[in-house]
């Protein structure tokens, strides 16, 4: 089979993590378990999760002109990303993410920096990317209008579009109808039809919702798909996991349902490790992991 050629345009940001027992209440100090810095960001996430599944990956973005934008950069080249697209912004800071992590969840806090240099005109001069494009992905850490102008040219050219919309936040008429799939959570499912008749794009929801599992429409049927049991160590990125994973299935040809199920087994995997990317898995494991479920079932 050959690799699919997956476009991804979003954020790149590099992730502050500190590890402690607990959250802390407003206005209290406590101390923490472990710190450590990690490559991160929605869009940059996305595109190692794919990138390690097998896909041709080319990443759409900005870095600042810092340490953390060049090691991001360095990171991405690394997974075998290419990054001929992505936007050095001078005199300006990379994005980054401020991430708690206790109880076995996290509270992120994202500064947007380099991230919200990107502009629709960028994307014009990468139009003929994004149209040989199998599938272009993305999310809500870049300016709306820069994703709106990525949805119109991706579906100008026909090619299938897959919007995150995280972090939450209602989305244009022209987004909505021109995407091919919309992937929120449940708390983003709320925010992004506030006043709007969700059952005209049903068939484009495909709704993530932690441990249950997936939930889809079809034909006017909802479907849930499970998801699977493993022991959980940081469900950071876990999300960022599902949409790499399902834009590689559905570049791939699969059906929605059989590309669901093996976004849920990558994203499983993901939460077993630390660390947004760290945790990613690679192909065999996931199917490795499958296989596993089918003889235990």
């Amino acid at each position: 089979m050959n690799k699919p050629t997956i476009t991804v345009i979003g954020s790149i940001n590099m992730d502050l993590v500190t590890v402690a027992a607990r959250f802390p209440n407003q206005g209290e100090t406590i101390l923490g378990e472990r710190f450590l810095t990690t490559p991160g960001g929605k869009g940059a996430n996305q595109a190692v999760a794919a990138a390690r599944l097998g896909a041709n990956i080319r990443m759409i973005g900005a870095v600042g002109d810092d340490a953390f934008g060049q090691e991001l950069i360095r990171s991405l080249q690394n997974e075998g990303i290419s990054v001929d697209y992505v936007k050095p912004v001078t005199h300006g800071s990379t994005g980054i993410a401020s991430i708690t992590i206790s109880e076995r969840d996290n509270r992120i806090i994202v500064v947007p920096g380099a991230n919200h240099a990107l502009t629709p005109e960028d994307l014009d001069s990468c139009e003929s990317v994004i149209a040989e494009s199998d599938v272009c992905l993305l999310q809500l850490e870049i300016p709306l209008p820069v994703v709106e102008r990525a949805v119109s040219i991706a579906h100008r050219h026909g090619v299938r579009v897959i919007v995150n919309p995280a972090p939450a936040q209602p989305l244009p008429p022209s987004v909505l109808e021109q995407a091919s799939f919309l992937t929120p959570n449940e708390h983003e499912r709320t925010i992004l039809f506030d006043k709007m008749d969700e059952e005209a794009f049903a068939d484009k929801l495909i709704v993530t919702e932690g441990a249950k599992g997936v939930r889809i429409w079809q034909d006017g049927q909802e479907r849930l798909i499970p998801s699977f049991q493993v022991p959980v160590v940081d469900t950071t990125g876990a999300g960022d996991t599902f949409n790499g994973a399902l834009a590689v299935a559905l570049a791939e040809g699969k059906a929605l349902h059989e590309a669901c199920r093996f976004a849920n087994a990558a994203a499983a995997l993901s939460v077993t490790k630390l660390g947004a990317q760290a945790g990613m898995p690679r192909r065999e494991e996931v199917e490795s992991f499958l296989a596993e479920q089918e003889r235990s079932q």
